[in-house]
């Protein structure tokens, strides 16, 4: 993490239920591991304008690397015939590119494997790992409501154990000039925390609306997240 939130995470991480904090620290059954699940917070206190909110990490090890909606699985973005097979497999993140491709102007709102296929990428960046970096110098904070996984039926009982933490880190970033990012269900799990932050509240990006969604558009087109 970024020395900026060492003071917010540490009493963020106090709130957390004692024994779950020893579970966190000494289990080896939950992954990314307990010294990446902070990644989030590498992107500065002084440069956070916006936390994008996922439910949780990816149930894969190879995919979980501690940023939401970063998949570690995906190397490449695109491949020789449009998007690669990684990308094709992973819906949301799928999706969201074909958004921002649709908000260029540079296909059109069927955003069809073809039409993407004829793109000149060159100017494109070509990882995972560059996506996460454009996020990141955009002031997008990628974050969990849980920051670990254990397996598909604790999904619920780790979202329920990281509430205070979040509840804890909002409380403390009330005033900041920091606006929300909710996809789908994540606006009615924050919505019950009470908190009046600036949100911006869209589908999941597993729905094929939110490729054309303009409202999803006008916030993230600005951000030039494809680009080098």
């Amino acid at each position: 993490m970024h020395k900026s939130w060492k003071p917010i995470l540490s009493q963020a991480y106090d709130a957390l239920d004692v024994g779950y904090r020893d579970f966190l620290e000494n289990s080896t059954k939950y992954f990314p591991k307990f010294d990446h699940i902070f990644n989030a917070f590498s992107l500065p206190k002084e440069k956070t304008k916006y936390i994008l909110f996922g439910q949780d990490p990816y149930p894969r090890k190879e995919s979980a690397i501690g940023y939401a909606f970063i998949d570690g699985a995906v190397k490449n973005i695109f491949g020789t015939h449009g998007l690669s097979k990684e990308v094709n497999r992973a819906t949301s993140l799928r999706n969201f590119i074909k958004s921002c491709l649709v908000a260029e102007n540079l296909i059109s709102s069927s955003a069809t494997k073809e039409e993407i296929a004829k793109l000149d990428t060159k100017d494109f960046i070509t990882s995972i790992w560059e996506l996460k970096d454009n996020f990141l110098a955009s002031g997008v904070l990628l974050l969990n409501m849980s920051l670990v996984f254990e397996s598909k039926e604790k999904s619920s009982y780790h979202t329920k154990m990281w509430r205070p933490f979040i509840v804890s880190l909002l409380q403390q970033l009330r005033g900041e000039k920091i606006e929300l990012v909710l996809f789908g269900n994540i606006s009615k799990e924050v919505d019950k925390l009470g908190f009046d932050f600036v949100s911006h509240r869209f589908e999941h990006p597993y729905n094929l609306s939110f490729i054309t969604n303009h409202k999803v558009h006008h916030l993230f087109s600005p951000m030039k997240l494809l680009y080098k």
